[in-house]
């Protein structure tokens, strides 16, 4: 950063919401000093420190239009974010895609054996629920249940999962881009348009009135993920702290091997505009969500 300028307000955001999530799972994964602790050590490995906190800043900017007290939405936003590093702990897995580095550090199999990285990835998923389900989190058990019920669904065969499966066949057929387009929605776009749906359902609104940002986080889910095939192609591996080129490695089709790189570009940039079209109803309470939209295609990890 240039000397005499100040952070921009995404900036100062992507921060705090990196300092509070670690702080969040500071406190809930603490070592409880017995033979578990391995298991919290290496859900603290995966959970704190590192990534860019995308899913829980989408859930704390949306609840905000709404003024829903940030600690709520921090909570939820901390749930949203153990089933990401979940996910995250399984994909590396070798009997998903075998990586050796995460977030610029190894990962969690390589650090702590794959018994034990199996075991975090599942405490992480069961964490989530468990903070949703608290009445701490919120005091309206319809809420909760339908906090509940939307992480359930984003992550299971109908969201995330679904799409690793759909990831896994492509390494065995050709997929076309339609078909490529799917297994993004299920497998990235899921827990991104969840979040965004999530900090809505804290803020009461109802799913009738949830359509805008229903489109606009469906665009920026798919946008992330050109964007991540774009830098899969062009991006730093030290700043993306992984490997990359795996995808064309294994054969897989990706948006910009089925698009090539300029189509792919135009593409995530078209759908970016997009998502700021569909919070057209909102005013500068919007900005920060207008802001992530714009950053999901300028990053460089």
């Amino acid at each position: 950063m240039a000397v005499g300028l100040s952070p921009s307000p995404l900036s100062q955001a992507l921060t705090q919401i990196a300092t509070d999530i670690d702080d969040e799972f500071d406190q809930l994964l603490s070592l409880p000093g017995d033979a578990r602790d391995p298991l919290y050590a290496a859900m603290r490995h995966a959970a704190i420190g590192g990534g860019k906190r995308l899913r829980p800043l989408l859930v704390t900017a949306t609840a905000s239009l709404f003024h829903v007290d940030r600690e709520v939405a921090l909570r939820v936003g901390t749930a949203v974010e153990a089933i990401h590093v979940y996910s995250l702990i399984h994909d590396d897995l070798p009997c998903m895609d075998d990586d050796d580095m995460r977030r610029g550090k190894p990962t969690v199999h390589r650090a702590f054996g794959e018994a034990t990285a199996v075991l975090a990835g599942d405490s992480l998923h069961a964490l989530a629920f468990e903070i949703l389900a608290n009445p701490g989190t919120h005091a309206d058990p319809f809420v909760r249940s339908e906090l509940i019920a939307t992480l359930a669904l984003a992550s299971g065969p109908e969201g995330m999962a679904g799409g690793q499966m759909m990831d896994l066949e492509a390494e065995k057929t050709t997929f076309d881009l339609p078909t490529v387009t799917r297994l993004q929605a299920l497998k990235t776009g899921a827990l991104i348009a969840a979040s965004v749906e999530m900090g809505a359902i804290l803020g009461h609104i109802p799913p009738e009135g949830r359509a805008h940002l229903k489109g606009y986080a469906r665009d920026i889910g798919l946008a992330f993920q050109i964007a991540d095939d774009i830098l899969d192609v062009e991006g730093d591996p030290e700043l993306a702290g992984k490997a990359l080129h795996k995808d064309a490695d294994a054969g897989k089709g990706t948006f910009v091997s089925l698009m090539g790189l300029d189509r792919a570009k135009q593409q995530a940039a078209m759908l970016v505009s997009q998502a700021n079209d569909h919070l057209g109803s909102y005013g500068s309470e919007a900005d920060l969500l207008r802001a992530i939209a714009n950053y999901i295609t300028e990053r460089d990890r």
